[in-house]
């Protein structure tokens, strides 16, 4: 970044800072927050980000950054009321940790990592080894997320397929025992097997270099679009949508993907 540009970039960042500290002050809902009374609006912004990171829409990313900071401002805020830290220890923090973790950059860097050590090695070794390799995977996740997180965590550290086109022979075991329990077992029986089949279907796509959240999501935007072209033509015809027969649905769902309805959205 050249230096004109730092600059301008910090010194919006403290106009941002100051705005957040008077809201603190004189506006009655930005002073009655909390951490815990913030937690769910963080969580929700974090989401609306999600969804505009999966848009591609530079100024719908960009609004939804700002609402992400102006969140971490507040905490910062919050928290040097406290006397817990302050924006700057935030900053700090994370950029010791950042130069900790890159030792092939910042080789001269206290506690620098020898050659050939994994990131998930480093992050261990930054925590004084008081963490297991998975300990540090957030137990709010949502679940297929975590099941990625985790399967990255044990890989970094040699608990992974040698061939990674093996995985496959794996994923048909999940469904052949999925497949029995629908037959003969029990529905706790049918819902573990279900999750290994899933965490298998993970490991997969991990393998294969896709993101299984986002790949399930470019799925979702496509089926909403392409059943909502089923149901405005139902209403076209003075229907409701569960009026139609599955043989005029599935005209319809083929007619979606003839136009390729939902491409663009799970783009």
């Amino acid at each position: 970044m050249a230096a004109s540009s730092n600059s301008s970039a910090l010194k919006a960042l403290d106009s941002l800072m100051e705005v957040v500290r008077t809201l603190r002050k004189r506006c009655p809902w930005d002073s009655a927050q909390t951490y815990e009374s913030m937690r769910p609006n963080t969580i929700e912004e974090v989401m609306e980000l999600a969804d505009a990171l999966m848009g591609g829409d530079p100024e719908a990313i960009k609004k939804e950054l700002g609402d992400v900071l102006m969140h971490v401002l507040l905490y910062a805020c919050i928290a040097e009321e406290k006397g817990q830290f302050d924006f700057a220890g935030v900053c700090n923090a994370v950029r010791e940790k950042l130069v900790f973790r890159h030792p092939h950059i910042y080789a001269g860097a206290p506690g620098a990592a020898e050659g050939g050590e994994t990131w998930e090695e480093i992050k261990l070794r930054e925590k004084g080894g008081n963490k297991t390799v998975l300990g540090g995977v957030p137990r709010s996740l949502p679940s297929l997320i975590k099941a990625e997180r985790i399967q990255e965590k044990a890989a970094s550290v040699g608990f992974d397929w040698e061939c990674k086109e093996d995985v496959w022979a794996k994923v048909r075991e999940e469904a052949d025992e999925v497949e029995r329990e629908l037959a003969y077992g029990h529905e706790a029986d049918r819902e573990k097997e279900f999750g290994d089949l899933l965490f298998s279907v993970v490991n997969a796509a991990r393998l294969f270099g896709v993101r299984p959240d986002n790949a399930l999501e470019r799925t979702n935007r496509k089926f909403t679009a392409r059943f909502n072209h089923i149901e405005s033509a139902a209403s076209s015809q003075g229907r409701r949508v569960n009026e139609l027969t599955l043989a005029e649905m599935d005209a319809l769902w083929d007619e979606a993907k003839r136009m390729r309805l939902g491409e663009e959205e799970a783009q």
